[in-house]
Formats: C-alpha cells, sequence, structure tokens
C-alpha cells in the first residue's frame, strides 16, 4: 500500500497493492499500520454506503462540525466518481482551496480527507457505488453541514454542468463559502 501527499498535503491518496492471477485479484484495502506511518490515525468508528444510479449526481460538498467532526476515508466499489476534498479550516493557508482526483472501482485506489474538510463527488458513470470509513465522531443531525457544490469561489471543475447535476434539495439551497462562519 503506497500513501501519496496531495497538492493539500494533509489529503492523501491510498494506493493499496493489487495481487492478480487469472482468477482476477486481492487487495489490502485497509492497514492501519500503513495509515499511521502515513499520519493517519484517528480510529475510524463507522461505515457508509452510497449508490447512484445517474452520471452527474453530485453529493456534497458535505461535513460536520465539531464536537461531531469526521475524518473520510473514501473508495468506489462500482463505477467512477471525482471525489473532491475542500479544505474549511479558516486559520489554514489552503482555506477554501480544494483536491480533486479520479477514484473507480478499477484502480481501487482511495481518498482521505482529514477532519476540517468538506467533501463531495460526482458520479462519473450509471450505478456508481462509493464505501466510505468514517473517523471522529458517528453522525449527527445537529452537526451537519453542507457548502454550496458550485461555488465560483472554490473553483472546482466539475464534470457536469448545474443544469444537468442530479442534486438532492439540501444541496442544491446550500450556502456559498463566504456566507460559513468559522467552523474548524
Amino acid at each position: 500500500m503506497q500513501v501519496v501527499d496531495q497538492a493539500i498535503p494533509e489529503v492523501k491518496l491510498v494506493i493499496p497493492k493489487r495481487f492478480g492471477d487469472e482468477r482476477g485479484w486481492f487487495s489490502e484495502t485497509f492497514r492501519a499500520d500503513i495509515l499511521a506511518q502515513a499520519g493517519i490515525t484517528a480510529p475510524f468508528i463507522q461505515d457508509n454506503q452510497s449508490f447512484s444510479a445517474h452520471p452527474g449526481t453530485v453529493r456534497g460538498i458535505h461535513f460536520q462540525t465539531h464536537p461531531h467532526a469526521q475524518a473520510k476515508l473514501v473508495r468506489v466499489l462500482a463505477g467512477a466518481i471525482l471525489d473532491v476534498a475542500v479544505d474549511l479550516r479558516r486559520a489554514s493557508p489552503s482555506y477554501g482551496r480544494h483536491v480533486a482526483v479520479r477514484l473507480d472501482a478499477e484502480a481501487g485506489h482511495q481518498l482521505y480527507i482529514p477532519i476540517g474538510f468538506g467533501h463531495a463527488f460526482c458520479t462519473l458513470e450509471p450505478n456508481t457505488m462509493v464505501a466510505y470509513k468514517v473517523a471522529g465522531g458517528y453522525y449527527s443531525r445537529e452537526h451537519d453541514g453542507n457548502l454550496l457544490w458550485n461555488d465560483p469561489a472554490l473553483g472546482i471543475d466539475w464534470p457536469v454542468s448545474a443544469e444537468a447535476a442530479v442534486l438532492s434539495d439540501k444541496d442544491r439551497a446550500a450556502p456559498r463559502l463566504s456566507d460559513l462562519p468559522a467552523l474548524f
């Protein structure tokens, strides 16, 4: 397993090794010891999974605030996504910047998103299934927040237009970055 820092070094691309033969392949998708060597030490406490039938489905930009703030380790079980982490740590030099990575079931790469970041993804293929491990706090409706997925201030190059995106009502009505209070 290889762990690679991204443009914002706290966000990490996790590349599990695959061992293949005529039957297919085998991979260790989670190794606490290797992740700890890369600085990912928070214990994972919850697993989440989503299914999106249509390409262009956008989920996010979601986050949870303290004391239920969450880190995530995201991977794709079927299909492909553009996975995005947005730095929401007000004192950070990368505040408001993002990392965007294509994740797909074929390659098996994962993205680690630490506490203090918003998370979103856009499906690139039909019938996409995403799984993620959560560290930090359990889901809490009272601490759940979101940010407008296509806020121009973020400069995210989404693979879908605003008119074609499949969104929840909550994500469609999310505030812009300039409207968020200091969260982290």
